[in-house]
């Protein structure tokens, strides 16, 4: 998903290809301390295991410190310890149909009941793209993005 939305960004997919049942959250969150807004895309599933963990930091607060804090907005703390807020949440798929043309594609929607969209929903996880040229993501990986990058076989 990482990789489709870097080559979005450098506006080289030609056709974007979307699963039809793709079940992805876009959160816009933002720090409160630095007014930095960051984009987080979560899983429903992800989303539900964020929930009950954010669940069981809100009652931590209620209880011990007694300060009920707006839940319905609050995300999480930010790195810096400010307090981040979610801004915008939308299902990922609605984004992109209202987004694509601002990244110079097109739109295709697969189903899962093909073998090859199958394939592609268990392989892409859902989201990928036809490129207009070649790209080197990892040329494009910002620093410290992967973790194995220091190590090598030797």
């Amino acid at each position: 998903m990482s990789d489709t939305f870097k080559a979005l960004d450098m506006g080289a997919v030609e056709t974007l290809i979307v699963w039809e049942n793709l079940d992805v959250m876009r959160y816009i969150v933002k720090n409160n301390t630095t007014g930095e807004e960051k984009t987080i895309l979560l899983t429903k599933e992800q989303e539900a295991t964020q929930v009950h963990f954010f669940s069981f930091l809100l009652i931590i607060l209620v209880v011990v410190l007694n300060r009920p804090p707006n839940w319905q907005t609050q995300f999480k703390q930010g790195e810096d310890g400010g307090e981040t807020e979610v801004v915008d949440k939308q299902l990922l798929m609605e984004w992109l149909a209202e987004n694509y043309k601002n990244f110079g594609a097109t739109l295709e929607f697969i189903t899962n009941r093909s073998q090859e969209g199958s394939q592609f929903v268990k392989g892409f996880g859902g989201i990928g793209g036809l490129l207009r040229y070649k790209v080197d993501f990892e040329e494009h990986e910002e620093v410290g993005e992967n973790d194995d990058e220091f190590y090598d076989s030797d």
